[in-house]
């Protein structure tokens, strides 16, 4: 599943051109050419290095500057306090001496990012991340500073010929297994477990004690006492679970076991020999098919039947939700197979940044120690593309064809989202309470509207298929 709303609306972003790594403050293109008005760049023409990235000089009137400098040392020594001095009263030599470096600095600062938005702005570039500003070799030059930006422009994009794509759209229903099937792994969570003396079988909860050695010697985490598993839901390796089902408490058992060949490297493929000892053996105890069960899923009167409608129209809701994510993958990918874009590394990077960030929070999520943690920035290259270039197709099926968020469709998904809730309204209200979460539901409006407009363009079929298939349910 793709992510599009998140990597367009970071696409779009970069328009407001950053330049922290060279100039003091930070203003947007836009901003910039409103405050600073008129500019000391006169009009040059960049120059391509590629298809992608350009260079530009960049040129200062030293006149100019040291004027601005003056008047900006003029302001701080207005307000300018230091030991010995009331404020607004140090002598002006004396800030001068305080001040003049980190004045200069900023003035220079602004002076080449005004010269930079002008430039970039006259040649109507579009510039795509931040520029590497280094000064000009030129040679010593006392009436102007030069200096020379290297950037790169946004690619011009075009989105291929869609028709060329085939389109399967699963045509699906829930029907009343599915709701027994439902229904029966609902029984299964809630069930109780009650000591038994019969053999284990799968469904059993139990308690065992087991010791596993390779070549005689236990190996690490080869042991454990009272380890507490559910036979048959694949906690452990089948094999070992297999070898418990038919066990009795206080039963003792030796077998062979060989790992698989993709398990961790020093037991891969290796026959081991396990002792385990059945502690504790307790069957589930379902709850009955009645109105307190009912009851425990919030049908307040019990009724069955009811219960039955309200898990199926649930069913209903995930599973077109389902999908309409499997045409939105679909269309995705043919959007990428039909479009060559190039891509620019100022773009790409700041992604795969991103994805590495990603990574690692789901590793803490895992429970997993990532103090110091560095993962390879190739694991995420392929993917970090493929959302850059996503991102770029998609804003310009945008602009194309002038998609926008109708307030219809963001009424519907709205709608379509509170009915899980016990008082959709008040979801509802929550929801156009804050343009932050209605500019959420905007994006997923878009992010349809792009679906459908692309899907109308492809080869379109009816595939049927099963409730299972679709929901990427594996039934045991």
């Amino acid at each position: 599943m793709y992510a599009a709303g998140v990597v367009l609306s970071g696409i779009l972003r970069q328009k407001h051109l950053s330049l922290s790594d060279v100039f003091i403050r930070k203003t947007s293109i836009e901003n910039v050419a409103l405050i600073l008005g008129n500019s000391m760049q006169t009009q040059v023409t960049p120059t391509a290095v590629n298809s992608l990235e350009r260079s530009l000089p960049l040129v200062i009137s030293a006149a100019e500057m040291e004027a601005q400098v003056m008047a900006r040392l003029k302001q701080v020594a207005k307000t300018a306090k230091m030991s010995g001095f009331r404020p607004g009263k140090v002598p002006f030599n004396v800030v001068v001496n305080q001040y003049g470096y980190s004045v200069r600095q900023e003035v220079m600062g602004a002076s080449v990012e005004r010269a930079f938005v002008q430039a970039v702005t006259t040649a109507q570039m579009r510039v795509a991340g931040q520029p590497r500003i280094a000064a000009a070799e030129t040679g010593a030059n006392s009436d102007k500073y030069e200096f020379v930006a290297t950037f790169e422009v946004f690619p011009e994009v075009k989105v291929g010929d869609l028709s060329t794509q085939k389109l399967l759209k699963p045509i699906v229903s829930v029907g009343d297994a599915d709701v027994d099937h439902t229904i029966a792994t609902l029984r299964k969570q809630r069930a109780k477990f009650e000591a038994t003396t019969r053999a284990a079988q799968n469904g059993d909860f139990v308690k065992v004690d087991f010791v596993g050695k390779l070549n005689g010697e236990v190996f690490a985490g080869g042991e454990a006492k009272d380890f507490s598993v559910v036979l048959g839901e694949g906690r452990m390796l089948p094999d070992f679970e297999a070898a418990i089902v038919g066990m009795k408490p206080a039963q003792e058992k030796i077998f062979d076991l060989t790992f698989p060949a993709d398990y961790k490297e020093e037991l891969a493929g290796k026959t081991v020999q396990f002792s385990v000892t059945v502690n504790a053996l307790s069957e589930p105890i379902l709850p009955e098919l009645d109105a307190e069960f009912a009851k425990s899923l919030g049908v307040d009167n019990g009724d069955v039947s009811k219960m039955r409608g309200e898990i199926k129209a649930n069913l209903e809701r995930e599973l077109k939700k389902r999908v309409e994510v499997k045409i939105k993958d679909q269309v995705m990918e043919a959007v990428i197979a039909v479009s060559d874009v190039p891509l620019p590394r100022a773009l790409v990077e700041p992604e795969i940044g991103r994805l590495q960030a990603q990574a690692v929070e789901d590793l803490q999520r895992r429970g997993m120690t990532t103090k110091d943690l560095s993962l390879p920035a190739d694991l995420f290259v392929e993917r970090a593309e493929k959302r850059v270039k996503l991102g770029l197709l998609l804003n310009q099926i945008i602009a194309d064809n002038q998609i926008k968020a109708s307030p219809d469709k963001v009424k519907a998904i709205i709608e379509e989202h509170a009915e899980s809730y016990e008082e959709p309204q008040q979801m509802v209200k929550w929801y156009y309470s804050q343009p932050d979460r209605l500019g959420e539901v905007e994006a997923l409006a878009i992010e349809s509207a792009i679906v459908d407009w692309c899907a109308g363009k492809m080869q379109s079929a009816d595939e049927a298929q099963s409730f299972d298939a679709v929901m990427g349910i594996e039934r045991k």
